[in-house]
């Protein structure tokens, strides 16, 4: 499907108007002309219209409707937060026994159902949000290719697109923080209206199919490199295959170098639902180490992403001249399940695996019309303890991604009747892979450095890997995927979506370590924030462990990051007893680069980062044994009787006692201020003027109830410090009370200086009638008698 069709089906219908105008862009490039416009060549005009529609106009529209809607939806979300703050605090008054149960129960259900559809919108909204980002950003750069491929011989606009999408939080926005807000929330309502209390943040225990770990991708500079990896060998030691003994370890062993071939079909569907997070998601890929003459043992990989974002992997190992067979459906692992059978018998639970792994990964293929189209290959190297895989790093470097397909019929990159490209395979060609076609492969920049952290590890290794993560030596890349990058990379023309990392590329990602240490402080004081907003109508004001730093040491920074965990469970198939060795392990690893479910940085290194602030809601068992009434304590031990905050002396610092002291000086200001004002307006106004006395008096009241509201919250606070109460320390009824009572008292001054001065003027006019009447009468008595004047 074009783009410009895939558009206009995906148009979210209310916010029609704010979605990239696709259509005018392709009329400025004069796109459906067959010649320059009735023989019109393309200009510098022309080429100023179309850029300051792309860049100036239609960008800028798209990136501030983004910005509008992620604050609206911000704003959304913290009201949900207030009206919930006010349930919790009615239902911790019905539990000390005030007010009506039955009512006070029927209002909370009635206001929570609101916010549950309240909710429901935001959610709904936040996903949209995010599929308009990414449709937008696929259209600037389908628009951006359309012009570079039809007027690229004298103008270039893709660089300077990059350079600005890189700049711009549209297509990079991170929704975690939002999300992790609004899936408290659903657990609190959940909780208090159906009585759920087990489905919430919490994550599933561990089971023994497979084990809870976090995983965080990184890229890194080449110029860093070398620093990144003297930086871990102090922590942890390369892990070195040696293929003769484990007493002789060979100087100059090599890190070994992994392939993986990807499928996919025509359509790429298994590139598009992973793009779009869409779940269940599927992928499959081959993958050996070293080189294929060496007849290495390819695994068979299947990885998936359930609705509820765990991901499972089967995988088996085959023989290559097995594959196409096997591909086709013409081999279902008869000979391997059949040796496996002879060795550990017909009715083993290995068999059973193996028969069952291989017909379901069979059926994927010819279901899918599956085929395979990317070939990734790297160096990797392995930092671990041996035989401890709590904390297991990998950095990827001479990444390359080669087209493997064979869409084109006339010129395929593979031939169709086998599985790998036999003039790499064949001939043994390596990286850098220079007989390659300049079309056929793309060579990441950068070194892709993975840390993968079990879930129980993650205190004690967390201090040095948070200096790392948070350094200017790496560039965060969350959900960053080969197999997606390589497809965005090499094959533009059959695909209408693109990953978001794209645009770092364009960019250099080093970083200066004093900016890069200002932007964690910044990063954690957004997720303190939001870890305070969510604890507040939880019932747990707990602060945040954040605490500004005031100078980035060395040039690192330590991060309150906190990692996304995820539960991946595995299924291997074996076909042989032996012990798989270091480099196998390295190579055989679970690999995140299919699953998308890498943690996030940003949460890794508080103390179970929101999980923290919602104790009632975790499901582990100590959690569960927590929630439980009268339990048993051992013998010996007694309950507490007070808390461990106020076990010990207050110890506040001397900013907090000063804060309010200066407070209370404001107040003392104000109130001198309008005592002066009253009494000169008292004594100036004497005796003859009853009415500006009683104002000054007045004003002289005001002067002391500001004073006396002064002292009284002053001494409130003092004793809030004092107990460490959690309540808030706002109070705005004085401040209202006494600028209302000063503007009714200037009014009424007002209104009472008018009226005096209208009396005034009234009497002064009644007498000057009164002088004219009485001079005309004389005036007019003296014509009649004959008088000369007046006087007489």
């Amino acid at each position: 499907m074009r783009f410009g069709k895939n558009l206009k089906t995906s148009t979210y219908e209310p916010w029609k108007g704010h979605y990239i105008d696709y259509t005018k862009l392709k009329s400025l490039l004069r796109e459906n002309d067959a010649k320059d416009g009735d023989g019109r060549a393309w200009t510098d005009e022309d080429e100023g219209r179309f850029v300051e529609e792309l860049v100036n106009v239609q960008l800028e529209k798209v990136n501030a409707f983004q910005v509008e809607q992620y604050k609206e939806l911000r704003e959304r979300t913290a009201n949900c937060e207030s009206e919930l703050e006010e349930v919790a605090g009615q239902g911790k008054k019905d539990e000390n026994g005030t007010g009506s149960e039955d009512a006070e129960k029927g209002d909370q259900n009635h206001k929570m159902s609101g916010v549950e559809k309240e909710l429901d919108s935001i959610s709904k909204e936040v996903n949209e949000l995010e599929k308009f980002s990414r449709l937008n950003y696929t259209g600037f750069l389908k628009a951006a290719k359309k012009h570079d491929r039809r007027r690229g011989s004298n103008y270039k606009v893709r660089p300077l697109l990059q350079v600005r999408l890189a700049a711009l939080p549209f297509n990079s926005e991170d929704y975690s923080p939002l999300l992790y807000r609004l899936s408290a929330m659903y657990s609190y309502v959940r909780q208090r209206m159906h009585g759920r209390t087990e489905r919430s943040l919490s994550v599933p225990e561990s089971n023994g199919a497979g084990e809870k770990y976090t995983s965080l991708k990184f890229f890194v500079h080449p110029e860093n490199l070398l620093e990144v990896k003297t930086y871990i060998l102090r922590r942890l030691p390369v892990l070195v295959y040696n293929p003769m003994t484990a007493k002789i370890v060979e100087a100059g062993q090599r890190d070994p170098t992994i392939t993986s071939v990807y499928f996919d079909n025509p359509k790429f569907s298994l590139y598009t639902r992973k793009v779009e997070r869409a779940a269940p998601a599927s992928s499959l890929r081959l993958r050996w180490s070293d080189q294929l003459t060496d007849k290495p043992d390819i695994l068979v990989e299947k990885k998936t992403i359930s609705e509820n974002e765990e991901s499972e992997e089967i995988r088996f190992p085959i023989k290559d001249k097995y594959v196409m067979p096997f591909i086709k459906g013409e081999y279902r692992m008869e000979k391997s399940i059949q040796k496996l059978r002879g060795r550990k018998g017909g009715e083993s639970e290995e068999v059973h695996e193996l028969e069952k792994n291989s017909e379901e990964i069979q059926k994927f293929i010819l279901e899918h019309d599956l085929q395979p189209v990317l070939r990734a290959n790297y160096t990797r190297t392995a930092f671990q303890i041996p035989g401890d895989d709590r904390v297991r790093v990998s950095i990827d470097t001479n990444l390359a991604l080669i087209r493997e397909d064979s869409l084109d019929t006339d010129r395929p990159c593979r031939d169709p009747e086998s599985w790998h490209r036999l003039d790499i395979d064949g001939t043994g060609m390596d990286s850098p892979f220079t007989d390659i076609k300049k079309g056929e492969i793309s060579r990441f920049p950068y070194a892709v450095l993975e840390i993968k952290v079990k879930n129980g590890a993650k205190k004690k290794a967390s201090e040095w890997l948070l200096d790392l993560m948070s350094s200017h030596l790496v560039k965060e890349a969350p959900r960053f995927s080969k197999f997606v990058h390589g497809v965005a990379q090499l094959f533009e023309d059959y695909i209408n979506t693109f990953p978001f990392w794209l645009s770092f590329l364009e960019t250099d990602i080093r970083r200066d370590p004093d900016v890069a240490f200002q932007e964690e402080q910044d990063k954690k004081a957004k997720q303190a924030a939001d870890e305070n907003a969510v604890g507040s109508f939880m019932g747990s004001k707990s602060p945040s462990n954040f605490k500004p730093a005031t100078a980035s040491p060395s040039g690192k920074t330590s991060s309150s990051i906190a990692p996304g965990s995820r539960n991946g469970k595995a299924r291997h198939s074996p076909s042989s007893n032996k012990v798989p060795s270091p480099e196998e392990q390295t190579a055989e690893e679970e690999d995140s680069d299919d699953d998308g479910l890498q943690g996030d940085s940003r949460q890794m290194g508080t103390a179970g980062g929101l999980r923290s602030l919602l104790p009632s809601f975790s499901a582990s068992r100590y959690a569960r044994a927590h929630r439980q009434d009268n339990v048993q304590l051992p013998p010996g031990v007694h309950a507490p009787k007070q808390w461990i905050k106020d076990s010990g002396p207050v110890l506040v610092e001397p900013k907090v006692w000063l804060a309010n002291q200066r407070t209370f000086i404001k107040w003392m200001h104000v109130s001198v201020l309008l005592a002066t004002l009253s009494l000169s307006l008292y004594n100036g106004a004497g005796e003859s003027n009853p009415v500006g006395r009683i104002l000054g008096v007045v004003y002289t009241i005001i002067a002391l109830g500001a004073g006396a509201w002064g002292w009284w919250i002053y001494i409130a606070r003092s004793r809030m410090i004092e107990q460490r109460s959690g309540k808030d320390f706002d109070s705005i009824a004085g401040p209202i009370a006494v600028c209302t009572t000063l503007v009714v008292a200037l009014c009424l001054n007002f209104g009472f200086k008018y009226r005096a001065s209208l009396a005034n003027l009234e009497r002064r006019m009644e007498h000057n009638y009164t002088d004219n009447f009485l001079l005309t009468a004389l005036r007019t008595s003296q014509q009649s008698f004959g008088i000369d004047s007046i006087d007489h």
